[in-house]
């Protein structure tokens, strides 16, 4: 069976499938997509939950051991296969013709995967998740689909935008997704839920190309004190606002908090990274700085963010920008001079 993101909600509450399959190179849905079923699943008791992380050295028996194996606590499980390409290679093929001519009832098989070509589709692995499962291919957005889906992005923000600011966005984005949500969540950190006036997008959506704010990101991971110092003093001499700088920081902190937990369970850590769009150009940087913050470290980088959200919005004493400088010298493991509390 095959379907689309747009379909996906109405097929689950249909019922559930033993085998999904999610492919494509669009990160952001892809991510979604598989949140959903996770959702309709855990709703229906399928508590469980294993992800394995497929690489050139992984062993096909897991999956079926993973199947046969059931918890004491619940019956249903879901289990996770991530590739970071597009193809199961030749024991894979094998392992999944197998598992899907004997599909277990108590077990949902959730794939994601890159894009797959004409002849993928054509094999008999494929072929064999078709038949008893559903294959959600993955599209980028264009044209008017991306407007439309642009629009209800902002409505469930609480935002509201007209034909000619969704535009700007959608030029200023160049179609790409996952920058375009960002986008929109900092045009709701800035202006909460209300409409908005192209001016307004405009001017948002063009701080971060202008003033480039991933520029203090980058020297706080390189851990560079001067330039921490340098970029923070041209953001506030450029009037970027405080909420945004804050809202990259402490997004870069979840991120690596969710990094760092995966690769202490075992997961592979290329794979890792692709699922958390840490792409070649960043590793480096991420693997300094995973080796430098322990989980107490990020800990207190969330409460300080906590520190200076309440300072912004006038609710506690002090300079929100001191207390942004302290989260990026944590980052940077150089211990601040003041506490948080």
């Amino acid at each position: 069976m095959r379907s689309t993101p747009k379909q996906i909600n109405a097929l689950l509450q249909k019922g559930l499938l033993p085998v999904y399959l999610i492919t494509g190179d669009e990160p952001l849905q892809q991510g979604e997509v598989a949140d959903v079923i996770r959702k309709a699943a855990r709703k229906a008791g399928f508590i469980n939950r294993e992800v394995l992380s497929v690489d050139t050295h992984f062993d096909w028996n897991s999956l079926a051991v993973s199947a046969d194996s059931m918890s004491i606590f619940a019956d249903k499980q879901i289990i996770e296969l991530r590739f970071p390409n597009a193809s199961p290679g030749v024991e894979g093929s094998k392992s999944l013709i197998s598992y899907c001519d004997r599909p277990d009832s108590d077990t949902l098989l959730l794939i994601t995967m890159g894009k797959l070509g004409k002849d993928a589709l054509k094999a008999r692995w494929f072929q064999a998740l078709d038949k008893v499962g559903c294959v959600i291919q993955i599209w980028p957005q264009e044209g008017q689909d991306l407007i439309s889906w642009l629009q209800q992005r902002l409505q469930q923000r609480g935002l509201v935008a007209d034909i000619q600011g969704v535009k700007i966005l959608a030029s200023r984005t160049e179609g790409n997704m996952l920058a375009a949500a960002q986008e929109i969540e900092k045009l709701y950190v800035l202006y909460g839920a209300e409409k908005l006036s192209p001016q307004q997008i405009e001017d948002v959506v063009a701080d971060s190309s202008r003033y480039d704010v991933y520029k203090l990101v980058d020297a706080v991971l390189s851990g560079n004190v001067k330039r921490i110092f340098k970029v923070i003093s041209g953001l506030q001499a450029e009037g970027v606002a405080a909420p945004i700088v804050l809202w990259v920081l402490t997004k870069e902190a979840r991120s690596l908090i969710k990094v760092q937990q995966a690769i202490a369970q075992g997961q592979n850590r290329a794979l890792v990274y692709k699922n958390n769009q840490i792409w070649d150009k960043r590793q480096a940087l991420v693997e300094s700085v995973l080796n430098k913050l322990r989980v107490n470290d990020f800990n207190k980088i969330l409460l300080w963010s906590t520190k200076a959200d309440q300072q912004i919005k006038g609710q506690q004493s002090g300079n929100a920008w001191e207390t942004i400088l302290a989260i990026c010298l944590l980052f940077a493991a150089v211990k601040p001079m003041a506490n948080a509390d």
